[in-house]
């Protein structure tokens, strides 16, 4: 590894773990807390004094940038890993550790401690607050989590030398999953590459996913030490137990598993769980964390539609992402279905309005979201004809193989306004990309690494 980041609240052993490393592999060692000191010429609970909170990131930014190119361990402070251009320098060519422990050791071990406070509560309730609040950032720009708390700096220090193992018993189960799923190759990689860390495309079928072509592309943009495949299988729970075996940080989890994986999640949050699907798992630490992005990436686009009559042709999980996006933008929802039956079930858990897919004529409506798989490539269908729709209406179909769907077809033909299925895609791979990394990136750079 060319650079080794030591991340995590204070008191984890960020600086002595640090410091044993660097002795170890005969590199530099970074603090910059210590780097900031020198920097403003004066200790950091005087930067807060004199400056506050504000001067002391700014500073923090400036040593982390110019850390970029350094070759080394690194250790950094307690708040750095929430700025995500922080996450994109410390991984640029680095491998990040997250450091970890119990509040009640964190408090213990950093009590008397004159660095200020960053909130109004007491010391004890703060430590628990902050990791609260910084859990998604800690855990998105981790490779890998290590819990401190019953262990020396030393032992630290070995477990990230170790970094990557496995027992033989579970390598052998790793390489026969793996050829099962047609993934030896990979396999292979791994044993030549202890420092490589895996992403996936879970689903069946999900061999026409862009996610893979998008990951690879944004890894390597960021300088990442990452490779991204596909788990294509018929049960959840065989890819759960591959991506168990494997370096794996994170999954992107499509059509039929969005439900299901959820009994496999160690911790849901609450947006999935209101909406009873997880299209995003992020490992780290022995631990599955289960987010939904599919709202957001319904959200997005429609934001300049808050307000409107909207409806939803669809009950399963897709359409539940879009039913919850759509009520965070005051908009009045009824679901179409088929089967009017499961448009119910999904309205009243929502509170909205439902119906059969036949009672779509003579809505009235401004926004019209597909929620089915009908379109898909090598479908040529669609749920409505140009008679069915009004000039101005705006139509999202969230279908995005092939980018013009026969739907969107339709709708430019009625003289609507129409967002394409990649648009859902874009926005919640930025979301998906920030949960998994860390790292931020613009619905710009995702379209530009989709070309």
């Amino acid at each position: 590894m060319k650079k080794i980041v030591l991340a995590g609240f204070r008191g984890t052993g960020k600086t002595s773990v640090g410091r044993i490393l660097a002795e170890r592999l005969q590199v530099p060692f970074f603090d910059t807390d210590a780097l900031i000191e020198r920097r403003a010429g004066m200790p950091i609970p005087e930067i807060f004094r004199r400056h506050g909170e504000a001067r002391f990131r700014a500073l923090e930014r400036e040593v982390i940038a110019s850390l970029r190119d350094a070759e080394g361990v690194i250790s950094t402070g307690g708040g750095a890993v929430c700025d995500p251009a922080n996450v994109a320098d410390l991984r640029w060519h680095g491998a990040v550790f997250l450091l970890s422990a119990e509040p009640r050791v964190i408090y213990e071990r950093i009590a008397g401690s004159d660095r200020p406070g960053l909130t109004d509560l007491s010391p004890a309730e703060e430590v628990q607050a902050l990791l609260a609040r910084r859990r998604e950032a800690y855990l998105g720009a981790a490779d890998a989590c290590i819990d401190t708390g019953s262990r020396t700096p030393g032992e630290v220090a070995d477990l990230i030398l170790r970094d990557a193992g496995i027992s033989p018993d579970d390598a052998h189960e790793r390489d026969t999953l793996l050829g099962q799923f047609g993934l030896s190759a990979l396999g292979e990689m791994l044993d030549r590459d202890l420092g490589l860390r895996v992403c996936a495309i879970a689903g069946n079928p999900c061999a026409h996913s862009k996610s893979p072509l998008l990951y690879n592309r944004l890894f390597a943009h960021f300088g990442m030490h990452y490779h991204y495949t596909r788990f294509e299988w018929p049960d959840a729970e065989t890819i759960v137990r591959l991506a168990s075996l494997l370096p794996l940080k994170g999954l992107s989890v499509t059509i039929p598993f969005k439900t299901d994986v959820m009994r496999h999640i160690d911790e849901v949050d609450d947006h999935a769980a209101a909406i009873g699907a997880v299209n995003t798992v992020v490992r780290c630490g022995g631990r599955t964390y289960g987010h939904n992005t599919d709202w957001l990436g319904v959200r997005a686009p429609l934001a300049h539609r808050r307000g409107a009559r909207a409806v939803v042709l669809g009950a399963g999980g897709a359409a539940a992402a879009a039913v919850y996006a759509l009520i965070s933008l005051d908009m009045d929802v009824l679901v179409l279905a088929r089967r009017p039956d499961t448009a119910r079930r999904l309205a009243e858990r929502f509170g909205c309005r439902w119906g059969g897919l036949d009672e779509f004529k003579g809505v009235d409506v401004d926004v019209v979201v597909h929620a089915t798989p009908v379109g898909m490539e090598p479908d040529t269908r669609s749920l409505l004809a140009p008679r069915d729709l009004e000039p101005g209406t705006t139509v999202f179909d969230l279908v995005y193989t092939p980018p013009e769907t026969p739907l969107i077809r339709v709708a430019k033909e009625a003289g609507c306004e129409t967002i394409p299925g990649t648009e859902m895609f874009v926005h919640q791979a930025v979301a998906q990309f920030q949960l998994i990394t860390g790292i931020a990136v613009t619905p710009a750079l995702v379209r530009e690494m989709l070309l």
